[in-house]
């Protein structure tokens, strides 16, 4: 099996103009209060003016290293979290104010994947109930017309996304945590959404299965149009997935441009401690699967 990971194709358009974007951050800024009772109360600013956009059928990467603000925005993004300034424009349409009725329309456009899949599913749900919870949720019709609906999808979810519906009536825990994580883009999938948030779903998996999830990805968004926003702090495995990348220091984007010219020509500091630390990672990587030195030992002479 090939372990490798994928190299995306570059997406040509005739033009890149905003018009075309699905997905537009404008001046998005979002802050936390830290501290209280005994200890002083700080303002954080997590994001700070974060503009970015993102073209139909597209992957734009935000990486940072762990406080950086990337995830700030991701769930800013998906209403999560709502932003203190600032623009979400979905196809034109800004979704930054809008109260729990108005976003709801909007809540199956955009669905997010989690870097722990165990955690983001109820684990006493077999995976016909994961991946048809959403399904329920969002329906308007009597729960009679919706559950045949939820089977059907999730079987066919559960074959797109490389398992067998012969175990969709599995509990999560029978699954690996790989398998989990298909489960999870099942379930995402189950509304039929044009953008997802990928916060580190690739994290924590090993290389092998990263490499699998990460074909998987491709493919899929290759066949339905999806627009990917992938939140990662590692540089070189999104350089694999990812037509534009952005880089988050400290809740400001300080850094964006084509994958290629982000990888070999960093301008900020904060990118060239990533792309270090990214090159460092690979390199400990291959002296551990080299192959361990011969231990054959030349013959010595007789007396």
């Amino acid at each position: 099996m090939d372990t490798s990971l994928p190299i995306k194709a570059p997406i040509h358009t005739a033009s890149q103009g905003s018009s075309q974007s699905l997905l537009r951050v404008q001046g998005l800024s979002k802050s936390y209060v830290r501290g209280g009772l005994w200890r002083k109360r700080v303002l954080i600013a997590a994001a700070n003016k974060v503009s970015f956009e993102i073209p139909q059928g597209q992957t734009f990467a935000l990486v940072g290293v762990s406080g950086s603000g990337k995830s700030t925005v991701a769930r800013c993004v998906t209403r999560l979290e709502k932003p203190e300034a600032g623009q979400i424009l979905l196809d034109g349409t800004d979704i930054s104010l809008l109260d729990a009725r108005t976003l709801r329309p909007f809540r199956g456009r955009i669905q997010m994947v989690f870097q722990d899949a165990a955690t983001a599913m109820n684990p006493r749900f077999t995976a016909l109930e994961v991946i048809g919870e959403p399904l329920l949720i969002h329906s308007r019709r009597d729960l009679g017309g919706v559950r045949p609906l939820a089977h059907e999808t999730a079987r066919e979810l559960m074959q797109e996304v490389g398992l067998t519906p012969d175990w969709m009536h599995r509990s999560i825990r029978q699954f690996s945590g790989g398998q989990r994580q298909r489960l999870a883009l099942a379930r995402a999938l189950s509304l039929r959404p044009q953008l997802l948030v990928l916060d580190e779903a690739l994290s924590g998996l090993d290389l092998s299965t990263q490499a699998q999830i990460a074909n998987l990805l491709l493919d899929l968004q290759m066949r339905h149009s999806l627009t990917y926003l992938l939140i990662s702090h590692d540089l070189s495995l999104v350089s694999h997935l990812a037509d534009t990348i952005g880089v988050m220091s400290r809740g400001e984007l300080v850094e964006v441009g084509s994958t290629d010219q982000i990888i070999s020509s960093p301008a900020h500091d904060a990118t060239k401690k990533l792309l270090a630390s990214a090159a460092a990672s690979a390199a400990s990587l291959a002296a551990i699967t080299m192959p361990p030195p011969s231990t054959t030992t030349t013959p010595r002479p007789s007396a």
